[in-house]
Parts: C-alpha cells; structure tokens; sequence
C-alpha cells in the first residue's frame, strides 16, 4: 500500500511539474505588460511559480481560511496601486480607468502564476514616475516668482487623480518651486540650487532605472499577503536575509553600514567588535569603487550598482575573505584607492540589542536606584539557537545578563523599557517573562484547531522587587504579551499609552521546503529549451510570515485591535484610528476566550490607584505636560494639513514665528532644569530630556516606597 501511494504522489508531482512548465516557461500570458518609457520588467518562471505556490500556502494555513476569489481580488488592485502611488503623485485617471479591467482576475492570475497584468500596472506607474522626474529637472531653468500667492498640495492622498498631463504638469511645477523655496530658506547658494536639485532628481532617475523584476514582485506580493491580513508578508531572498539578520540581531559579514550616495557606496557606520572596526583600516565616510572576492580574486567595479547589489558582493560566510578598493574620505574620487583586505566573520550588532543605564529618584524622602532596560525588540539567533550554541544571541539572554549587573549595582527597581519596540519572537516574549515570575501560563495561541497554553516552566526567578514596564503605541505582539502577562499577574506596573493591538501569530515559511524539488527538473527543462535565464544554482524563493494564530491573554482577552491599556497612562500622541491594528482595514477582529488557570502574585488594584492620583497631581502641576499636551496639538494641525504657502514672505514669516516659540519653549524648560538657553539656529542636545520617561522613573519611585513600606507583597 506504501509503495502505491508513493507512485500515485510521484506521478502527480509529474503532471504537476508539466503543467507549471506550460504556464511557466511558455510565452503566453494574459496581458502585454510592456510599456514605453519603463523598464519593461516581466515575471520570470520563479515569480509565476511562488505566486501560484502562496495562493496554495495561504488558503490551506491562514489563520482566517480565506478564499482567494474576486472579492479578494479587487482589495488586492487597490492595495497595489495604493502601494505604488499612495500620495496620487503619478498615475493619471485614464491610467486608473485602464486598471478596472484586472479587478476582478488577479485572483486567477496569482493562482496561475500569470502576473503580466500586475507587471502592467507597475510598468505604468515606473513610467509615470520617469516622467516626472524627467519634468522636473526640464524646470530647473526656469524662473520661479516667489512673490506671487500661490500654495502647494503636498498631501494629495484623498485628491482626484490628474485628470491630464497637463494637470500633472502644473502641479509639479508647483513641486519644484517648493523644493527651490526649501533651498532659498535654508540659507543655501542661490546660484546652486538648481545644480543640487538636478543632482538630487537625477539620482531618484537613476535609481528608478534600477529597479528589477523582484523590486516590483515585491510590492506585487506585499499588496497579495497584506489584503488578507496587514501581517502576512512575503518576502523576496534579499528582503527575507534582512529580516532573518534583524531578528537574530547578527550577520555574516564585515560589519560596516552602507548607504548609497551620488551612484557611489559609502561607509555611513563601523559596527563595534566586527572585521572592519577590528582592522581600524575603514572609516566613516569612506567609499567603496571595487570588491574582489578571496584574497585573489578579481576586483570588479561597483559604482553606479544598486546598493543591496553592492551589499551582496560584500557580505559572505565568516571566514572567507573580501577584497575592497577603497577612496578614502576626504579625496577626490580620481585619486588612487588604497585595496583593503577582510576576513569576513559573524557579525553582533550590539547597539540594536537590549542595553541598560540607572538613574537615581526620589520619592517620600527616599532616594532610588533603577534600572532601566532598553528592549529595542524580542530577538534570538535561530540557526544558533538549533545549533545548540550555548551563546546564540536572544532578548532573554541578554536582558538576564543586564539583570545580574543592576543586581550587583544594588538598584532598587528595574523598569522595562518597550517604547517602540514592535514585537518578534513569541518564544522570547515567554522566556524573558520567565524572569520575573516563578511557573505559570504566559500567554494563549490558539489556531484554526485549538487552543494551547504557553508556560513558563523555569522556577528561577531573575528579579523580584518593584518592576515597571514602559510601553506606547508602537509597543506590538511581543512586546504586548510581555506587558499583559505582567499585568495580569499583577507583578508589575505597566506606564505609558494603549499599545499597538496585534494580537496575531505568524509563522516564518522559506517557500524552498515547498518549491526546491521542482528546481532541478525546471532548470534542465530550461536548459534544453535554451532558456537564456537557465542558472546552475538552486534558487532561493524567499520566505512567507503566515498568520496562522492569535495569541490571548492569560485572563482571555485578546489584544488584538485594543492593546494592552497602562496602569498609568499618558497622553497618546498618535491617533489610534490612523496608526496602530485599529488603522488597517484587513486587521483580525477582536474575541475573547476562556482564561487560563493562573495565580495573581500581587492584588495591585489599591497600588495602581495611589500611583494613578500621584502621577495626575504631578502631570497637572508640570510644565513639561503642558508642553507635551501642545505637541499633541501641534502633531494634530499638521496632520490636517495638505498644501503650504508659495509665496517666500510669507513661509519664512511662519518659519521664523515657529522657530521663535519652539526655541522660547525649549529655554523655559532649560531655565527650568538649570540649563543655559539656546540660541537662534544652535542644535538641542540628543536626548538630553525625555519627560515620559522621567514621570515614569517618578512613579516607579512611589511604588518602590510603597513595596518597602509594606504596601506590596508578592506571593511566588
């Protein structure tokens, strides 16, 4: 019975393969997707078969067992145009009326693994694009009254599409004169500014030039996965290496960050501990004209290349070595390069991992160390992690580490701080709630089958006393369960605004483990037919991040769309209807289910109360919240606002009369703190102030004082 079942699986993986060869490799599709003026990109036989291949994916695993059909289909256009042109900047309204005819047929088309009419629309759009920039720089000599009254649209999100070229043209014009008129105001060479901005328009023409068949399969797929819902992504090889590398927060490679500027790559950062700091032969600002591989190999020459090109050539497994020409920074771009050499090496990126400082506060005559543990993210290294490296890179190990130290430094609470931090691994948020708890449920995932509960399952407990955990509205998923999982335990006190509300689960797919098989048969298939694009290597299909569960909290309430809501909360700056889960129109609903069987450590409901009126009599007493109140104001009126002013009195009239209340602003609270004012045009220190933080320290203070009068007690 095996073996039949083996042959029948073979032989439909043969009809499988012929009928891909048909769709894949034959010349017909559905649509003429070339358009003068564009690059004329088209999809290659590996694109028609990862769309078909996630259409499967998707509907078989998704969480919310969706149907790939005509419904979808029309969300999918208007996402994809809305990706391409999301200001209206560019597509004309013939061009939209043009797109109608694919409303309803991009659901057969991925499910084919035809995408000649989404290559259209993006072809389109890189012609539009080209010939605005084009436009543009044809203004450049023209002479631009500064006096008349005119204003701009910046923000054309909700206007009509240009109606003509002609329309397009006068509004871009207008474009122009804005980008002149930033210049004049800035105190830049008049004389030059036409120069900078030709520059500045023929680089964005250049690299428009650039853009590949996978830049535009990516936005193509993005606007596919992100209509389903706004965290299933896919990503192309190049994008999903980035992503695995921010997760683990380590790369392979010489540890330099680089950064394109006038068709040549620049050394913009040294990363600490990696093969180029260690060489002390690179440096900021340097650039890089040629890479060699090996010792010996052939330099070739990268000016004028794509930067993740560039990137590509650079990076490579830890212990090979790499080759650069390099002008040093300061001299001319003719003068001789000196030739560097590398061995590449596993690089750390510890300014992006969790780090800690103290501060000292006072609260009822009592003076408080605390420590404050910045989490940027919830990352771990996987492939060191399944190695059983017993030092792979994680949240949790790092943050254990940091613990110790503030341990030894005697402080008398810690603060987590989670601002801004947007989540990653599920495992890490467990792990690193583990710290601070003895055993017990964390979190709930449950899927299209059921419901499992995640523990923590280690009795140590890494820190006992007074915990606090600051959060905003761009604290997502990870970071959510962390601080619910607190909160619900009532082992810490949570400070800051409603989070971001993501309450779902992905999973990262490497589409290889479904597509692999069929690379050698398409290549030798390709091969023999003459396929000018036959490659000896395997390709790589990239990677989809497939919701398939939503995480609950441990009481049953999911923070999807609602977050997790601060014990002490701050005003939010940003609106929840335009960013956060509640902003996205294809976002999981909201539910609840069944609790899990948990023990409050603490009943902190008269704790959070005391610390609520101290915190509000404070906030009502402070400048600084005033302050803060004006900034939401301010943030507010901007947001509302679509066009400015093109008459050159005027704008530097609204400059300079801002530019004078924001410096008075900044001087009284400077007066405030026993600082020297500013003057006009002198930078503020970084960071130098961070009122949220600093109330924040403020209530931490009042909850140490009430722990060490007895008021708290934890039951572990």
């Amino acid at each position: 019975m095996y073996f039949k079942f083996i042959i029948k699986m073979l032989k439909r993986t043969f009809l499988a393969l012929c009928a891909f060869v048909v769709v894949a490799c034959s010349a017909q599709t559905r649509v003429d997707s070339s358009v003068p003026g564009s690059q004329n990109l088209k999809q290659d036989a590996k694109q028609g078969m990862v769309a078909s291949e996630l259409v499967k994916i998707i509907e078989a695993a998704h969480y919310k067992k969706v149907k790939v059909n005509d419904s979808l289909s029309s969300a999918v256009l208007d996402r994809y145009i809305k990706q391409l042109d999301e200001g209206r900047n560019y597509f004309l309204q013939a061009d939209i009326k043009s797109f109608e005819q694919f409303r309803y047929g991009l659901d057969d088309d991925l499910r084919e693994g035809d995408l000649s009419a989404m290559f259209k629309i993006f072809n389109v759009f890189q012609k539009r694009y080209n010939e605005r920039l084009t436009y543009s720089i044809s203004q450049l000599n023209k002479k631009f009254d500064f006096t008349a009254n005119e204003t701009y649209t910046y923000n054309r999100d909700n206007s009509p599409w240009f109606a003509s070229i002609q329309e397009s043209d006068k509004e871009w014009s207008k474009r122009v004169k804005y980008d002149v008129l930033n210049l004049r105001l800035s105190g830049t060479d008049k004389a030059k500014d036409s120069v900078t901005l030709k520059q500045r328009y023929q680089n964005l023409l250049s690299q428009s030039k650039k853009l590949n068949n996978e830049d535009a399969f990516q936005v193509m797929m993005s606007a596919f996965t992100e209509s389903i819902d706004p965290h299933t992504n896919y990503f192309v090889p190049q994008r999903a290496q980035a992503f695995n590398e921010e997760m683990s927060r380590t790369f392979e490679g010489i540890g330099a960050g680089l950064q394109l500027e006038n068709e040549v790559v620049k050394i913009l950062t040294i990363i600490p501990g990696g093969p180029a700091y260690k060489s002390k032969l690179l440096h900021v600002n340097d650039r890089i004209i040629a890479v060699g591989q090996g010792k010996d190999g052939e330099f070739v020459d990268v000016r004028g290349w794509r930067l993740d090109n560039t990137v590509s050539k650079i990076k490579g497994p830890r212990g090979t070595y790499v080759r650069l020409k390099v002008i040093p920074a300061g001299r001319e771009l003719s003068s001789q390069p000196k030739i560097i050499t590398l061995m590449r090496d596993k690089v750390i990126m510890e300014e992006q991992s969790a780090r800690k400082k103290i501060k000292t506060i006072t609260s009822g005559g009592k003076t408080y160390k605390i420590g404050i543990i910045e989490v940027p993210a919830f990352y771990i290294d996987f492939k060191a992690y399944q190695k059983g490296d017993p030092n792979y890179k994680s949240t949790t190990r790092d943050v254990r580490m940091l613990i110790d130290t503030l341990k030894q430094q005697k402080v008398d609470g810690i603060v987590m701080d989670l601002r801004s931090n947007g989540g990653g691994s599920l495992m890490e948020a467990i792990e690193l709630t583990g710290l601070f708890i003895k055993t017990g449920p964390v979190v709930q995932v449950k899927n299209t089958r059921k419901t499992e509960v995640s523990a923590d399952e280690d009795p140590a407990i890494d820190w006992t006393g007074p915990l606090g955990v600051m959060v905003d509205r761009f604290s997502a998923s990870a970071s959510e369960i962390f601080a619910a999982a607190i909160q619900d335990y009532g082992r810490g006190v949570i400070m800051g605004t409603q989070t971001y509300g993501k309450g779902t689960v992905q999973s990262a797919i490497d589409l290889s483990r479904y597509i692999t098989t069929f690379d050698e048969f398409i290549n030798k298939f390709k091969k023999k037919t003459g396929d000018s694009q036959t490659s000896t290597e395997v390709p790589r299909f990239g990677q989809i991040n497939l919701t398939m569960a939503k995480f609950y909290r441990i009481n049953g309430s999911s923070t999807q769309h609602k977050g997790v809501i601060p014990d002490i909360e701050f005003p939010m700056i940003f609106p929840a209807d335009k960013y956060g889960e509640s902003s996205e129109p294809s976002a999981l609903p909201f539910d609840s289910i069944a609790p899990s069987s948990y023990q409050k450590l603490a009943d902190l409901n008269s704790v959070r109360q005391q610390l609520a009126k101290t915190h509000s009599q404070r906030m009502q007493a402070s400048s600084e919240y005033k302050y803060l109140m004006e900034d939401i104001e301010m943030f507010k009126k901007r947001e509302s606002e679509r066009s400015v002013t093109l008459n050159e009195a005027q704008l530097k009239k609204e400059r300079d009369e801002q530019e004078a209340k924001n410096l008075a602003r900044e001087n009284q609270r400077r007066a405030s703190k026993g600082l020297p004012p500013l003057k006009k045009g002198e930078v503020k220190p970084k960071d130098e102030y961070d009122f949220i933080l600093d109330e924040s320290l403020k209530t931490m203070g009042d909850f140490i004082h009430m722990a060490q009068d007895g008021q708290l007690a934890m039951k572990y």
